[in-house]
């Protein structure tokens, strides 16, 4: 069912759930937390004047759409690695960490826990893209094409360090253990004798998938990586990514913390290969060094952010209870987990009174992102407006925090800047699937 959800209701809503319990977070000095950054912008009151960043506006922040919403969502992400470089990177200064965040196993690691961390997430877009829209529809073949557009960039990825015949050979496999995945989906949907028997086909076919990536990446990195480890934590993959889609099928709210349990898995593995690889090829840096493991969480996490984001979005906007519903509080709850772990890593190399502070910023721009979708499903231009407005002044307030945290070596203004393309990138996102999802 394709539905409006009434604005007043979401604001409200996901306000309670996304900002409640604010005052039990963290510990410390709360008067230390206000001095870390300026409070973050209010959501039902214009920008505060002393945080716009000099020389922006609301007007220079440009949804940029396509109309795809599944291009758009991997655009919005594709912002998210550079900006955790960035981050790492001036957090890494600050902190004295004897390493570079950009050393060559570095960039493998975070590479890799990107394109990985993205695999799951599509899939489970699609797949929920299939259950809504149908398997045959234009919009799952839109999604499917996104899903593929990540196997061919984790196969480019792949080839570069193993070279052409072996990529192939690996984006081929990669992209039949997707199809493994449809077909799992499909059954799973269908239920009864004949769904079981599709699935257990599936299962048997992804096992088979598992056992090759061991040989491959045993073969490639001159038996640095064990196949059997290989082969184990690509079951984990299969068994974690195969519990979600369950979930969706059935329709269970449980759904979406799965889908980021099989995503966080990600990182896990993209840090294993990263280091047989890096180990073999004698590549230059640690990818387990504190700058290296630094980079790699923060592009997971982030990465996280803007899919779990899209998800909710979509949810918002397909599910017959809308916002009311259990499956959007069980999605708004996986976005908010997510806020609390990049918290924590903020914490890990700060103090809890600016991980406080940087989670009650970090909220509160989430808000506006809902704010802003509930605007964009009434066709409500003022909203749009005024949550473009408050993002704008949540970017000006993180920039002057991660500037105060790291003493200056993240300067506010180009921090500003990255979160400038990651709103317009997401508010596109959500455009497009406001324009994809969204009669009546």
């Amino acid at each position: 069912m394709r539905i409006s959800p009434t604005r007043s209701f979401v604001a409200t809503s996901v306000a309670a759930v996304l900002i409640a319990g604010l005052t039990g977070c963290g510990g410390g000095d709360s008067k230390d937390a206000a001095n870390q950054a300026p409070a973050p912008a209010s959501t039902s009151a214009g920008a505060p004047a002393d945080t716009a960043a000099p020389g922006d506006s609301a007007a220079a922040l440009t949804p940029a759409s396509t109309g795809n919403p599944f291009a758009d969502i991997r655009t919005a992400a594709l912002h998210m690695p550079d900006t955790a470089d960035a981050l790492a990177g001036g957090i890494a200064k600050a902190a004295k960490y004897p390493a570079t965040v950009d050393s060559d196993a570095s960039a493998l690691r975070s590479g890799l826990t990107y394109l990985l961390t993205e695999h799951v997430y599509l899939a489970g877009i699609a797949v929920a893209t299939a259950y809504h829209s149908g398997a045959t529809s234009d919009a799952f073949k839109t999604a499917a094409k996104s899903v593929d557009d990540n196997s061919v960039a984790l196969g480019d990825a792949v080839t570069k360090i193993v070279g052409a015949d072996q990529g192939k050979a690996f984006l081929q496999a990669f992209q039949a253990h997707v199809t493994d995945f449809v077909n799992y989906a499909v059954g799973a949907k269908t239920g009864g004798t004949k769904g079981a028997k599709m699935k257990v086909q599936a299962v048997e076919a992804l096992k088979g998938y598992a056992k090759v990536s061991g040989q491959f990446f045993s073969k490639n990195t001159n038996g640095v990586l064990s196949a059997t480890a290989v082969e184990k934590d690509t079951l984990t993959h299969i068994n974690t990514l195969a519990a979600a889609v369950d979930d969706l099928a059935a329709g269970k709210a449980t759904a979406y913390a799965k889908l980021k349990t099989a995503a966080d898995h990600m990182a896990m593995t993209a840090d294993v290969l990263a280091g047989g690889i890096a180990k073999a090829t004698k590549m230059k840096g640690d990818p387990d060094d504190k700058a290296a493991t630094l980079r790699a969480g923060l592009t997971g996490l982030l990465t996280s952010h803007v899919y779990l984001a899209g998800v909710a979005v979509f949810t918002a906007y397909t599910d017959k209870d809308s916002v009311k519903g259990t499956a959007f509080m069980a999605a708004a709850g996986a976005l908010d987990k997510n806020s609390v772990e990049l918290s924590n890593a903020v914490q890990s190399v700060s103090n809890t009174a600016s991980a406080k502070t940087f989670l009650q910023v970090w909220r509160t721009h989430i808000t506006n992102f809902v704010d802003y979708a509930a605007a964009d499903a009434t066709d409500d231009a003022a909203g749009k407006t005024k949550a473009l407005a408050d993002l704008d002044a949540y970017r000006a307030a993180a920039g002057k925090f991660f500037s105060t945290v790291t003493d200056g070596a993240l300067p506010s203004g180009a921090v500003a800047d990255a979160l400038k393309m990651h709103i317009e990138s997401l508010a596109g996102a959500i455009d497009s699937l406001k324009a994809a999802l969204v009669t009546g």
